[in-house]
């Protein structure tokens, strides 16, 4: 690798496994000290260990964003302790994938998703893009979704939530962005992970019909996540990356 992270500190959510643990391990193989974080404490230790043994620096943060603010804050908090006082880059990607028609949808769950997809990612970034900014600049990358700009039945819970999310990368790239701290979203679709809207037999038919051809792999998100986290990504502000093999385009 070539080190394009060297002496950079990261924090991603949900990163035990899927999109965020490629995501945590393309940053570590970059240079940066990077904190994992999730519920599954086995899942996180085990991801640290093997980053370790590579030579990589790497902590696991044990938090369930479900919890609210009081949970978003402890990660903060821990992360900075871990990282020598200071978060360059921040990936609000912990979510959880509601899928079903809309009337068998309880307040509980609909709540939960709200909750981990959006407020997790709006009480972290405001807890650290200021700090961020006091120390002259920052990166925050947002994990947004196909599913806002295509409909698709029985994604309206999850589809809502990360419509959110692309509505405050914009904000947050207008309000952030002039302090050096730059806003963006990676809105990843038809990449197979454990958390895949609708299953594997269903992507895969999906995936069929686009330019690829293929169903997309989750370390196939890092190079991306790991350019918009460098300084070669240094003019790119409050712009959401599709990353789905070209089926989006292929259905216009």
């Amino acid at each position: 690798m070539s080190g394009r992270l060297d002496a950079r500190t990261a924090l991603v959510t949900g990163s035990t496994s899927g999109l965020g643990r490629a995501i945590a391990d393309a940053f570590a193989a970059e240079g940066a000290h990077t904190v994992l974080t999730g519920r599954n404490k086995t899942a996180g230790e085990d991801a640290v260990a093997a980053l370790r043994a590579a030579g990589r620096r790497a902590d696991f943060v044990p938090a369930d964003l479900a919890e609210g603010v009081p949970a978003a804050r402890h990660v903060a908090e821990e992360a900075e302790r871990l990282l020598g006082g200071r978060v360059d880059i921040l990936v609000n990607n912990a979510g959880i994938v509601p899928v079903g028609p809309t009337d068998e949808f309880d307040e509980e769950t609909y709540d939960r998703a709200w909750t981990v997809n959006v407020k997790s990612a709006f009480f972290l970034t405001a807890r650290l893009a200021p700090a961020m900014g006091a120390r002259g600049g920052g990166v925050v990358i947002n994990t947004g979704s196909i599913v806002v700009s295509h409909g698709l039945a029985g994604s309206a819970l999850y589809s809502a939530t990360k419509a959110a999310i692309e509505s405050l990368t914009m904000s947050w790239a207008a309000e952030y962005g002039p302090r050096g701290v730059r806003v963006n979203t990676i809105s990843p679709g038809l990449v197979v992970t454990e958390g895949t809207v609708g299953g594997l037999e269903r992507v895969e038919a999906m995936a069929a019909g686009s330019p690829a051809g293929r169903v997309g792999r989750a370390e196939e998100i890092g190079p991306l996540a790991v350019y918009l986290a460098s300084d070669d990504a240094a003019y790119v502000h409050g712009s959401s990356f599709t990353l789905d093999g070209g089926w989006s385009t292929a259905r216009r």
